[in-house]
């Protein structure tokens, strides 16, 4: 008699790749028609909100746009590097990594951060408030067709620099 081993948890759904890029354009094209009236949403207890992010391409040194989820972790708004949970690291992220002061703009306005990824104490907490709105497993899911580790995204409020005399 042979051992059963466990199946391992079937990955979560997702579309095909142009799908999920059709998508996104869609997205930035319903903000860009409705003069930002749409395609934002503030994050609640139940629903993680959409920003955009502004960056500046690392190698182009041109302006760069993306629609992101986040959520608010006291003053910092936290978001995650999952490319549409592709293998590649998001072009944003790495321009971010490059240049990490930026702008985003919420429903309520234009706020400008300093973007970091999380310290590995601060990780698990902010993955796992990420999975109050996906659900641990699913998050966990699509977490494993990536190659590497998601990195959580932390958008600290930027301090104006001291004026010099």
């Amino acid at each position: 008699m042979t051992a059963h081993r466990p199946r391992a948890p079937k990955p979560a759904p997702l579309p095909p790749r142009w799908v999920i890029r059709i998508a996104w354009a869609i997205h930035r094209a319903i903000y860009v028609v409705t003069g930002g009236r749409r395609g934002l949403r503030p994050a609640t207890p139940t629903t993680w909100g959409m920003m955009r992010l502004r960056t500046i391409g690392r190698r182009t040194g041109e302006p760069r746009v993306a629609i992101l989820g986040y959520f608010e972790d006291g003053p910092n708004l936290v978001t995650m590097a999952m490319n549409g949970w592709g293998a590649p690291e998001p072009a944003w992220w790495l321009n971010l990594q490059a240049q990490p002061d930026t702008t985003v703009e919420l429903p309520t306005g234009t706020r400008a951060v300093h973007g970091r990824i999380a310290t590995p104490e601060e990780r698990p907490r902010l993955w796992a408030e990420w999975a109050r709105y996906d659900g641990e497993e699913a998050l966990a899911t699509w977490a494993a067709r990536r190659p590497g580790e998601t990195a959580v995204v932390v958008l600290e409020p930027r301090v104006a620099e001291a004026t010099r005399p």
